[in-house]
């Protein structure tokens, strides 16, 4: 029997792994699980109803009990010939978190996609290692942005599906996220779908639903995607995956919250790690920058191979006017980890640091990167978009989200598609789209400073003094340093405009200005909520009004806002205090 062989049929302890604290976790069940009995019902106390005889019958079995049970304690444990189990190996540590849909080191799956390869080439027909090495190759990809594994992903996932067609749950899962990793968010919609159909109390494609209605733009069904995950499942993957969609509607503590509770619960350090770069994310978001920077730091010394994270420390470092820093951060992350996000950010540092040549270069990079994804199926055109809205065509730039509205109409896509509308000198049309970044009744809900700097500048071109004074105001409030360019941009706009008027007629509200922009008027058979079947067309569901929310509940109803709850460890992850709009240094801009 082989080493690989062996090493595969290793259990894998519920209990912490080396290294990690031990006890109850943040979101693991203690006790049973909801909708499990507790056990049978005792009534009448202890030893009600039987004689004293009975009862010391029972006092000295317990005892017995009692002392057999610490003997066993204390005898070793042992596996085959006398020797101690040994502790899981790579392929069983990455066997699980792929199977639990969490990270997975990237050591560890390069040794699972290894023995699957090699498994496979002695038994074909093996419908669930196609699908587990199909799951491998999409964590893969995506952990190093490599997009050459997806379509590898791809072929053996549909094995998977032509070895066993029906009642192939994970290889619909398998699909799903795959499609969310590639940003193809309607096939991720579709695959999904049809996974909970085989599967209703199956949760595994519920984290994929979740990002595919966010991607297009269909909150309702974010929501009720999110209260069905909740019931079925606990536990830090769970937590972060509520902690994005918190996030979206702007409840910022709450996001804080459960991502600090997935941080604290995460059983392996690739786990931790990037639970930690989500609360870096956060944290970036909110304006807190040393805060943002503690927990990307955090995440690079739990796992090197936190690539994003290392992008995050160049944002965060520059942001502190720590430039030289920021540049080798930067360039360590694109070396590591290609992404095109990263070279463009890293393009526009350089632009803000006066070396228009070393832009260039970067962005440059970004086409070459983004070509290179699209042969791998991933969709980047937000990327693209802003870069050709403000550094290349901006005709380009609308021509190309334009399409991307077309696929998948979601908050962002409106927000990337609104800006290069202005930049091509059409604000009219432009504000349409901006202000459905802030229209709650489509999921414009998250406060984000680029969306509101967008906001003003479009409405300044329209001469709306008043609402653009507003909005950009807001931007520098939300974060001081979203971007290294527009940061300055926001204060001279400011500048340019002035004080607001000290009498006259009250300047409308965004409620009046938004009634009288909205994106409906430019579209006809608009498209931003899912209407088919499937988990987007049930009915009686969570979200229907405004006040429903994320949180665990019966699926398809309504339940109440959960309560801020405080981080056991890790950094904190507290809600940012009041800002004044006199800005630090500036730093690069917010990740698209």
């Amino acid at each position: 029997m082989s080493g690989m062989d062996i090493e595969e049929r290793q259990p894998v302890p519920a209990g912490p792994g080396p290294g990690q604290p031990a006890g109850p976790r943040s979101g693991d069940a203690v006790g049973p699980r909801s909708g499990e009995p507790d056990g049978p019902a005792v009534t009448g106390g202890p030893g009600a109803g039987r004689s004293p005889l009975a009862r010391r019958v029972l006092i000295g079995a317990a005892v017995g009990c009692v002392v057999l049970g610490g003997v066993l304690v204390l005898l070793p444990s042992t596996g085959p010939g006398g020797a101690p189990p040994p502790s899981p190996g790579p392929v069983a540590r990455a066997m699980t978190a792929v199977g639990a849909g969490a990270p997975a080191a990237l050591p560890d799956l390069a040794a699972l996609i290894g023995d699957r390869e090699t498994h496979l080439r002695a038994h074909p027909r093996d419908d669930q290692s196609w699908a587990v090495l199909g799951t491998a190759y999409a964590e893969q990809g995506r952990r190093t942005a490599t997009a050459a594994y997806y379509p590898k992903a791809e072929k053996a996932l549909r094995t998977s599906l032509d070895v066993r067609p029906k009642d192939n749950a994970a290889a619909l899962d398998g699909l799903a996220g795959l499609a969310v990793a590639r940003g193809d968010f309607r096939t991720a919609k579709q695959w999904g779908e049809a996974s909970v159909k085989l599967a209703p109390k199956r949760w595994t494609a519920y984290p994929a639903l979740v990002d595919a209605y966010t991607g297009l733009g269909d909150p309702k069904a974010t929501r009720r995607a999110l209260d069905k995950l909740l019931a079925l499942r606990s536990g830090p993957v769970t937590r972060a995956v509520a902690a994005r969609a918190y996030w979206d509607r702007g409840w910022r503590e709450d996001a804080g919250a459960a991502i600090a509770d997935a941080t604290a619960g995460a059983t392996t350090p690739s786990q931790q790690a990037a639970f930690l770069q989500q609360g870096g994310q956060q944290a970036w978001e909110r304006g807190d920058v040393q805060e943002s920077l503690d927990h990307y730091r955090a995440a690079v010394n739990t796992d090197p191979d936190e690539h994003g994270a290392l992008a995050g420390q160049g944002r965060a470092l520059a942001a502190l006017g720590r430039t030289s820093e920021a540049l080798r951060a930067y360039q360590t992350a694109l070396a590591k980890r290609p992404a095109p996000r990263y070279a463009l950010e890293l393009g526009e540092l350089y632009e803000k640091l006066g070396l228009p040549g070393a832009a260039r270069v970067q962005y440059d990079l970004v086409r070459e990167l983004v070509r290179r994804d699209a042969a791998g199926g991933v969709d980047d055109e937000l990327v693209i978009g802003f870069l050709e809205a403000d550094h290349g065509d901006p005709q380009e730039a609308v021509r190309r989200l334009r399409a991307e509205w077309d696929r998948q109409p979601g908050i962002a896509v409106a927000d990337a598609l609104g800006w290069a509308l202005h930049r091509a000198g059409d604000d009219a049309q432009a504000l349409t789209f901006a202000t459905r970044t802030m229209d709650k009744e489509h999921g414009g809900e998250v406060r984000s400073a680029l969306y509101a700097y967008h906001r003003g500048e479009i409405e300044r071109g329209l001469g709306k003094a008043g609402p653009a004074r507003r909005h950009l105001a807001e931007a520098l409030r939300i974060n001081p340093s979203f971007s290294p360019l527009l940061v300055p941009a926001a204060r001279q706009a400011l500048a340019a405009l002035g004080e607001p008027p000290a009498e006259g007629l009250p300047e409308p509200s965004d409620q009046e200005e938004d009634s009288a922009h909205s994106v409906e008027s430019v579209e006809s058979g608009e498209s931003g909520e899912s209407g088919e079947s499937g988990e987007s067309g049930e009915s009686g569901a969570a979200g229907e009004s405004g006040e429903s929310t994320g949180a665990a509940g019966a699926p398809g109803t309504a339940a109440p806002r959960p309560a801020p709850r405080p981080s056991s460890s890790g950094p904190a992850v507290a809600p940012a205090a009041p800002r004044s709009s006199s800005a630090p240094t500036p730093g690069p801009s917010t990740v698209r």
